[in-house]
C-alpha cells in the first residue's frame, strides 16, 4: 500500500512539473511582453486581457466545477441508495478525488474556451456603442448585430456543448459505477437482489431497472435544455436572414421574409415542444414520444426548404423587380451607409474645354505639381543611385506634400532602411547583427514633377548624411524602427554602433533615444531564454547601461499592441517640420461582417469599414501613438472604452504630423469599387444595371490595366487654391469615355470629404484609353515610339493623368525609355499632353503645353506682355536662325547615321521649334 501511495505522489509531482515546464515558455513571453508594454506606456492595455480572463475564467471554472461535481455527486448518492451500498471511507475518498480531478479537467477545458475566445466579445458587449441606425426588418440598432448577437450565439453554443457533454458524462458515469460499485450478493436483501437480477438479465433487464429510470430522467432533463436551446437558436437564425444571399442582392429577400422567417419561428416553437416531448418520452422510456419532436423538426425543415425554392421560382422570379424592389432599396441604402458612401457629395462638372494660356498661368501651382514621375521607376532610381551601400534598401516610395521653400509641393520620398540580409556573409557575426548594424539612415525625397536633363528624378534630399538645398529641417535621420527591422538589437554597449560610411572610415554612434528595456541581470536571463541565445548573458560588450530593443518591425509592433485593428500594408514616412524628426504613419481600420443588408466586398466577408485610426511611430524612439480620426465610428468608440489608455483624440496629434495624414488608398479603392454599382439609388435602375461604371483603364508600361488611384494636386471647382487629392476616373461599363471623377480631400478641415464629379452625358468626354488610342494612332508620336522601342531600348508608358483645370480637362502621360541591360534605369524622355483635338509629345511638360497653348513658362507683366522671349524673334535676325537650323539638321543627320534615335528625335523637335521661330520673324517682314 505504501508503494502505491508513493507512486501516486510521484505521479502528481511529475504532472505538476510537466505543467510548469510546458507553461514556462508562455510565462517568459508574458513577462517580456509586460516589460515591453510598460516601456511603451500601455501597461493597462496589456493587462486588460489578463484581468478580463481572470474575471471571467475563475468564476466560470468555479461555477462549472461545483455544478458538475454536484451533478455527479447526486447521481452517485442516488445510485448508492438504489443498491443499498455502504461505502468505506478509504475507497470513497479515492473515488471522490478521481471524480474531482475529472470534474476540474472538464471545467478547466470549458472555462479556457470561454476565456480565450470570448473575453474580447464580452468586453465589446459590455462597452457597446450604438450606431444610431436601425435595421429595416426588426428595428434593432446595428450595435445589436455587431456587439451583442455574437456573444448570445456563443453562449448558446457553449450551453449546447456542455449539455451534450453532461449526457455523455451521465452514461459513462453510470457504466463506471456499475462496474466498480455492484449490488450485494446477499439473497436476504430483496431490493439489492431485484436490482442484481435485472442487471444480470441483459439489456431488457437494465432498461427496466430503477437505476436506469434515474439515468433516463437525468438524460431527459439535459435533453430538455438541449432542445430549448435549439428552439432559441432558430429564433436567433431569423436575424441571419439579414445576411442572406438568396435574392438578387445581399440581405433578406421576399422569400426570406415571407417564407423562411415564418419557418424559423415555427421551428422554434417545435423545438420548444420537442424539449417537453423528449423529457416525457425519456422519463417514460417511450422512444416514440421522445423522437417525435426531433422528427417533426427535420420534416418541417425539409418541407420549408422545398417550399422556399418553389415560391422563389414560381412566384418571385416571374415578377422579381416588383417583389424585390423594397429589399433592393434596403440593400442600396445600407451598403452606402456601411462603406461611408452616403456622405459623398455629388457635383456636376461642366466640361467646356475652353482652356487658355491665361488659365494655365492662373493655375500655375497645379501645372507645377503635375506628376511626370512614377513611383515604381523612382524606386529603382533610389535603390540604384541612393542605396550607397549594398545593405541599404528603399522598400517603398510614398507620395506626400510639403511646403518646400514656401511652395506647396507634391513629392515622392522613401526611407533608407538597413537590410541585414544583405550584409556580406563574412560580416554576419553576432556582434554585427545585434550590436553594430542597428539602424538605417535618412531618406531620399524628390518632387513628382521635376527631372534632370538625363530624365532621372531630381533629388531634393539625398546622400548620407542627408544633403538638401531646401528649407526642410532634418534633425534625427537614424531609422531604428521600420519595415525591414525584423530583429532585436542591443544598444549602449561597449561596442559602438555603425552610423554611416565616411570616406575610408565608418562613422560610429551611441544610441541617445528612450527605447529599450534595461539589461540588468534578471532581464539578461529573461531575454536570453526568450531569444534562445546565451550570448546575451555571456557577451562582455553588454554593460549596466545596455538596453534591448524588441519588436522593431512597425507592422509587427502595432499588431502586437492592438491586434483587433486591421492595418494598412502601406505605412509611409513623414518628416515633421516642427522637430525635424522622422515618423511612420499607419492607417488603421475597423471592419465587420455583421452590417445588415450591406454587400460584402469582393472575395471577403467584410461589409463594413472605417479608417478610424492613425498610428504614428517615432523611427528613433519607437513611441507608438494611436489617434482616433473617426469618432462617429461606433466600433472604435467601443474599443476606446475598453482600452482608455491606448487611444488619443486626433486633436492631440502634433501639427507637424497632422498636416501629412492622407485619405488611405485602401479605403478609397474599396469605396470606388463598391460605388461602381452603388451610385445607383433607384432600385429599378439598380436591378437592370442600366448605369454600371468601370474604373477607367490605361496602357501602363506595356499592358492595358485598370487605373490605380493617384494622389495629385489641383484646384477643385469653386475652390481658391490647390489641394492634395486622391482621385480615380470612372467610365461607363465596357466603354472608353469618361463619366465621372471620384475625389477624396486630404488637407486641413476638409480631410475625409469625398466628392463625385459627374461629367455631362450629352457629349463624349475622353477617357484615358481614348487618349491612349489617339497616341497609338498619331502619325508623329506612334512611329517615334516604335522607333525608340528598337535598337536595344524599351519604351515604357506612365500613368495617364487627368488634370482638371477650370472647367476643362488636360491629359498628361510621361514616356520612359530604358536600355535593355541589367543595370539600366528608366528615364523620362518625353511628355505627352492631350487637350481637345491636340496631342503633342515634347521633352518637357512646359514645352508640350507651350506647343498647344503658346509660351506659358515666361513671366507676364501687368499689361499681359510676355517677357523673356528670345531677342532673335523680336529683332528679326533671320540669318542666325537659319544657321541654327542648318546646324541642328546636321546633328540630327549624324545621330540617325549612328543609330542614336533618342538624340535624333530631340534634334528634330529642336529643328521644328527653330523653323516655327523663323516663320514668326518672316511673316512680319512680309507684311511691312
Amino acid at each position: 500500500m505504501a508503494n502505491k501511495n508513493t507512486r501516486f505522489s510521484l505521479g502528481i509531482v511529475a504532472f505538476v512539473l510537466l505543467m510548469i515546464f510546458s507553461s514556462f515558455g508562455s510565462l517568459v513571453n508574458f513577462i517580456a511582453d509586460y516589460k515591453w508594454f510598460t516601456e511603451l506606456g500601455y501597461t493597462k492595455t496589456f493587462l486588460t486581457k489578463l484581468i478580463t480572463q481572470i474575471k471571467i475564467g475563475v468564476p466560470a471554472f468555479l461555477i462549472l466545477f461545483f455544478v458538475i461535481m454536484f451533478y455527479i455527486t447526486s447521481i452517485k448518492k442516488k445510485y448508492y441508495k438504489r443498491i443499498h451500498y455502504i461505502p468505506d471511507n478509504r475507497g470513497e475518498k479515492k473515488l471522490n478525488t478521481a471524480l474531482g480531478i475529472l470534474t476540474a479537467g472538464i471545467s478547466l477545458f470549458v472555462s479556457l474556451i470561454i476565456t480565450s475566445d470570448l473575453w474580447f466579445t464580452i468586453l465589446q458587449y459590455m462597452n457597446s456603442t450604438e450606431f444610431n441606425v436601425k435595421d429595416p426588418i426588426y428595428g434593432k440598432d446595428i450595435s445589436f448585430y455587431v456587439f451583442q448577437l455574437p456573444l448570445i450565439k456563443e453562449i448558446l453554443s457553449i450551453i449546447i456543448i456542455l449539455a451534450v457533454l453532461l449526457i455523455v458524462l451521465t452514461v459513462v458515469f453510470y457504466m463506471l459505477m456499475m462496474s466498480i460499485r455492484r449490488p450485494s450478493n446477499n439473497p436476504d436483501e430483496p431490493i439489492d437482489f431485484d436490482i442484481r437480477q435485472r442487471m444480470q438479465g441483459g439489456l431488457d433487464g437494465l432498461l427496466t431497472s430503477s437505476i436506469f429510470k434515474d439515468a433516463f430522467t437525468q438524460i431527459g432533463t439535459i435533453g430538455l435544455i438541449v432542445f430549448i436551446s435549439i428552439g432559441v437558436n432558430y429564433l436567433l437564425k431569423s436575424y441571419d436572414l439579414l445576411y442572406s444571399t438568396r435574392g438578387i442582392a445581399y440581405g433578406a429577400s421576399y422569400t426570406d421574409i415571407h417564407v423562411t422567417l415564418w419557418l424559423y419561428r415555427i421551428m422554434a416553437v417545435i423545438g420548444m415542444g420537442s424539449a417537453i416531448g423528449f423529457f416525457i418520452g425519456v422519463k417514460k422510456k417511450n422512444i416514440k414520444i421522445a423522437v417525435t419532436g426531433p422528427v417533426v423538426l427535420i420534416i418541417v425543415s425539409m418541407l420549408g426548404g422545398i417550399s422556399s425554392g418553389v415560391i422563389q421560382k414560381l412566384i418571385v422570379e416571374p415578377d422579381e423587380i416588383s417583389k424585390e424592389e423594397q429589399y433592393l432599396q434596403y440593400n442600396i441604402e445600407y451598403t452606402q451607409k456601411a462603406y461611408g458612401l452616403e456622405e459623398i457629395t455629388e457635383k456636376d462638372f461642366i466640361v467646356d474645354q475652353k482652356l487658355t494660356k491665361e488659365d494655365l498661368l492662373k493655375n500655375e501651382d497645379t501645372i507645377k505639381n503635375i506628376r511626370i514621375n512614377d513611383y515604381r521607376p523612382v524606386q529603382q532610381v533610389y535603390n540604384q543611385i541612393q542605396g550607397i551601400r549594398p545593405y541599404y534598401n528603399f522598400l517603398n516610395v510614398d507620395s506626400d506634400r510639403y511646403y518646400i521653400d514656401g511652395e506647396y509641393t507634391q513629392v515622392f520620398l522613401s526611407a533608407r532602411e538597413l537590410n541585414q540580409e544583405k550584409i556580406s556573409e563574412q560580416a554576419k557575426s553576432w556582434i554585427n547583427k545585434y550590436l553594430k548594424y542597428t539602424h538605417g539612415y535618412g531618406f531620399t525625397l524628390s518632387p513628382v514633377n521635376s527631372i534632370t536633363k538625363e530624365g532621372q528624378t531630381q533629388l531634393l534630399v539625398r546622400d548620407i548624411p542627408p544633403v538638401t538645398n531646401t528649407d526642410l529641417k532634418i534633425e534625427r535621420p537614424e531609422i531604428y524602427f521600420g519595415e525591414l527591422t525584423d530583429d532585436y538589437i542591443i544598444v549602449n554597449t561597449d561596442e559602438k554602433e555603425f552610423d554611416y560610411a565616411e570616406g575610408e572610415t565608418n562613422k560610429e554612434t551611441i544610441y541617445q533615444g528612450t527605447a529599450g528595456i534595461e539589461l540588468n541581470t534578471l532581464n539578461k536571463l529573461l531575454f536570453a531564454i526568450k531569444q534562445g541565445d546565451l550570448k546575451l548573458i555571456l557577451s562582455g560588450n553588454i554593460n549596466s547601461d545596455s538596453k534591448i530593443i524588441i519588436n522593431r518591425n512597425i507592422k509587427d509592433r502595432v499588431e502586437k499592441i492592438a491586434p483587433f485593428i486591421y492595418y494598412d500594408e502601406d505605412p509611409y514616412l513623414v518628416i515633421s517640420q516642427e522637430d525635424g524628426k522622422l515618423y511612420w504613419i499607419m492607417d488603421g481600420y475597423t471592419m465587420s461582417n455583421k452590417y445588415p443588408y450591406s454587400e460584402p466586398f469582393k472575395n471577403t466577408d467584410v461589409n463594413y469599414i472605417r479608417n478610424s485610426v492613425k498610428v504614428t511611430i517615432d523611427v528613433y524612439n519607437g513611441d507608438t501613438k494611436y489617434y482616433v480620426f473617426d469618432e462617429e465610428d461606433p466600433i472604435i468608440m467601443t474599443y476606446k472604452k475598453i482600452f482608455p489608455d491606448l487611444f488619443s483624440v486626433k486633436e492631440e496629434m502634433p501639427e507637424g504630423l497632422k498636416s501629412h495624414v492622407r485619405y488611405p488608398r485602401l479605403l478609397f479603392d474599396i469605396q470606388t469599387d463598391i460605388y461602381k454599382v452603388y451610385h445607383m439609388n433607384n432600385p429599378r435602375v439598380f436591378y437592370n444595371r442600366d448605369d454600371v461604371w468601370d474604373i477607367a483603364k490605361e496602357k501602363y508600361m506595356h499592358d492595358v490595366q485598370p487605373m490605380e488611384s493617384n494622389y495629385a494636386m489641383f484646384k477643385l471647382p469653386d475652390e481658391e487654391k490647390e489641394e492634395f487629392l486622391l482621385t480615380i476616373p470612372y467610365t461607363p461599363h465596357d466603354k472608353a469615355n469618361m463619366t465621372a471623377l471620384f475625389v477624396a480631400r486630404n488637407d486641413g478641415d476638409n480631410y475625409g470629404k469625398i466628392f463625385i464629379y459627374k461629367f455631362p452625358k450629352t457629349k463624349t468626354i475622353s477617357g484615358p484609353m481614348m487618349i491612349e488610342s489617339r497616341i497609338d494612332q498619331d502619325s508623329k508620336i506612334s512611329p517615334q515610339l516604335t522607333l525608340w522601342g528598337q535598337k536595344g531600348s524599351s519604351v515604357l508608358r506612365g500613368n495617364v493623368l487627368v488634370v482638371p483645370i477650370e472647367n476643362s480637362l488636360l491629359y498628361v502621360e510621361p514616356i520612359y525609355l530604358q536600355a535593355d541591360n541589367e543595370n539600366s534605369l528608366p528615364e523620362v524622355k518625353m511628355v505627352i499632353v492631350a487637350y481637345e483635338d491636340n496631342i503633342v509629345m515634347e521633352e518637357t511638360l512646359d514645352k508640350a503645353l507651350s506647343k498647344i497653348f503658346g509660351e506659358i513658362d515666361e513671366d507676364v507683366d501687368n499689361n499681359g506682355v510676355v517677357e523673356g522671349i528670345d531677342a532673335n524673334i523680336l529683332d528679326g535676325n533671320t540669318q542666325e536662325l537659319i544657321n541654327k537650323a542648318n546646324s541642328t539638321f546636321e546633328k540630327a543627320k549624324e545621330a540617325s547615321q549612328n543609330g542614336d534615335w533618342s538624340r535624333y528625335g530631340r534634334y528634330i523637335d529642336e529643328l521644328e521649334s527653330i523653323l516655327k521661330q523663323l516663320n514668326i520673324t518672316l511673316v512680319p517682314q512680309e507684311n511691312q
